[in-house]
């Protein structure tokens, strides 16, 4: 009797299908470019924001206009109290079903959004391990305090190269984190996160808004300056009568804080708009960092002389050539 043929290929793996990801600091304009978008493909919105969840933060976190989410659905907006804590783990677990559901509709998931950590625990995976070992935790904090740094390092390029070589003397706390992953699990933390991400079930096509540094922080205080103007102070005064005041972390952000302190008679109403545009591109400027170092993110030049629709038509051609077998994606008329 013939044995099992050797030229039988096993079977294929499915084919995962492609979700567009925009990127870029605080207004760089992915609100405008995403709606048009969502309109080109036939898509439905997330947002990876993690001011927009709150409701009630309308002017200070540029939410959407309320005729854009009529027109176009929008996940992750308005879904929470200003009170009410959410994880960027969480909003990657809820994030993956969201995508499920709307690609099962047949439209396009198109995710928007400057918080990195959003983005990352969507498209990546937040690999949180076990909880933590006080007793493991102690003794390699004092191991750090009594040999340095460079003792630990040594110890975690032993069991964990591929982690010691990403590994940032300066931060000691996560080289104690994966030794500690490593000593209760039996596994290096490198392992444990690849096998986290297999589990996505698309592909992260990435593109980010990329502006000369100047121009960038021009359209930060222009944008700073009309937000004052459209009722930021009205919006932080109706929080407070809503009993929603700092320190809640929905409130620890760019723009309500400053206003906060200036309805607390802390700083000038010209101190207020100083901070507010200072800490807006000190912002702009750690959303860039984080976002430059995924060497996966597309960058698509910007300008003033560039219309949201003219970058929106390059960014969905530069996406449908990129999935060009699936069913399905094709541009709206």
């Amino acid at each position: 009797m013939p044995g099992p043929s050797r030229d039988i290929a096993p079977p294929a793996e499915p084919q995962r299908p492609s979700v567009l990801v925009l990127v870029g600091p605080t207004a760089s304009g992915k609100t405008e470019i995403s709606f048009r978008l969502a309109r080109a493909l036939g898509g439905e919105i997330l947002s990876a924001d993690s001011r927009q969840l709150y409701r009630y933060l309308d002017i200070g976190t540029a939410k959407p206009a309320l005729r854009i989410r009529r027109a176009i659905p929008h996940h992750f907006v308005d879904s929470l109290l200003p009170d009410e804590q959410f994880s960027a783990g969480e909003f990657g677990q809820q994030g993956r079903q969201v995508i499920e559901e709307i690609l099962a509709r047949g439209r396009r998931p198109i995710v928007v959004g400057g918080s990195g950590l959003y983005v990352r625990s969507l498209i990546d995976g937040i690999f949180e391990g076990p909880g933590r070992n006080r007793r493991l935790r102690a003794l390699l904090e004092g191991k750090a305090e009594s040999g340095g740094v460079g003792d630990l390092l040594e110890e975690l390029r032993a069991v964990d190269p591929e982690s010691a070589a990403k590994a940032d003397p300066t931060k000691p706390r996560r080289i104690i984190r994966a030794l500690e992953v490593y000593h209760t699990t039996g596994e290096p933390i490198s392992v444990l996160q690849r096998r986290n991400r297999s589990l996505i079930g698309f592909v992260p096509v990435q593109f980010g808004l990329e502006w000369d540094r100047a121009a960038l922080y021009k359209r930060i205080e222009r944008r700073c300056a009309a937000m004052i103007e459209e009722g930021l102070l009205r919006e932080v005064e109706e929080l407070e009568r809503r009993g929603y005041r700092p320190p809640l972390n929905a409130l620890n952000t760019v723009g309500y804080a400053e206003a906060f302190a200036f309805r607390r008679g802390e700083i000038s109403y010209a101190e207020m708009l100083r901070l507010f545009e200072r800490n807006s591109r000190r912002y702009a400027k750690r959303q860039l960092t984080w976002f430059r170092s995924d060497r996966r993110v597309r960058w698509i030049p910007m300008s003033e002389n560039r219309t949201p629709s003219e970058v929106a038509r390059d960014i969905t051609d530069l996406f449908l050539r990129s999935c060009p077998t699936q069913t399905g994606v094709r541009r709206r008329q």
